[in-house]
């Protein structure tokens, strides 16, 4: 597979199961149509917008109106077909595909960009993490980034071993693929084993 069809691939991706897991949030809250679309479309480019905007490009879905279109679309879906279809955990697993792809499109995005590998990396894990973090703050719910839960540590995975891999000379289908699965894997072993880092316990000073 070509590097800038692979790449393409993990953007679509990307949009379309934030944009689907946006969607499912909305209609989990039992809102309008027009609601399930509008968060189908900010919770699909949120991410990518920021991105874009901190590294300096057009931002990509305003110069690509299919994107829209699909996030509508997947809404749509959502909203016409039986609920029992998007039980259970699809939301979290939509998620963290969504997550694993992104950061390393994001990171990718950076790369081409001029951005040096440092930033190119938050770039990454920005493009991964904010779209899901808009999602959470429309809906009202404790957003998924100051929950405990590996969230956060998965896209900067997925991200850092991209860089890592390009930087040894993988190549970047082998470094993108590796990248998102490994990326993925962590995410989806945090949500089956309620994965979490320690949180902070400060230590008050007696007397």
């Amino acid at each position: 597979m070509e590097t800038q069809t692979l790449i393409r691939l993990l953007d679509l991706i990307g949009i379309g199961v934030f944009a689907l897991s946006g969607a499912l949030m909305a209609v989990r809250l039992r809102q309008t149509l027009v609601t399930a679309a509008f968060f189908a479309l900010v919770t699909g480019v949120g991410g990518g917008s920021v991105r874009d905007l901190l590294i300096g490009a057009p931002v990509f879905w305003v110069q690509d109106g299919a994107i829209a279109a699909v996030c509508i679309a997947i809404a749509l879906t959502v909203w016409v077909t039986p609920e029992r279809w998007w039980q259970g955990q699809l939301l979290e697993w939509a998620d963290a595909v969504g997550l694993a792809a992104y950061a390393v499109f994001g990171t990718a995005k950076a790369l081409a960009w001029g951005v040096p590998p440092v930033p190119a990396l938050l770039m990454g894990v920005i493009t991964g993490c904010v779209g899901g973090t808009i999602r959470d703050i429309l809906a009202g719910v404790p957003s998924i980034i100051v929950r405990p839960e590996v969230y956060v540590t998965a896209a900067a995975l997925a991200s850092g071993l991209f860089l890592l891999l390009i930087w040894l000379g993988a190549g970047t289908p082998v470094a993108a693929v590796v990248g998102a699965l490994a990326g993925f894997a962590l995410r989806g072993a945090a949500i089956h084993w309620s994965l979490a880092l320690p949180s902070y316990h400060g230590h008050r000073g007696e007397g």
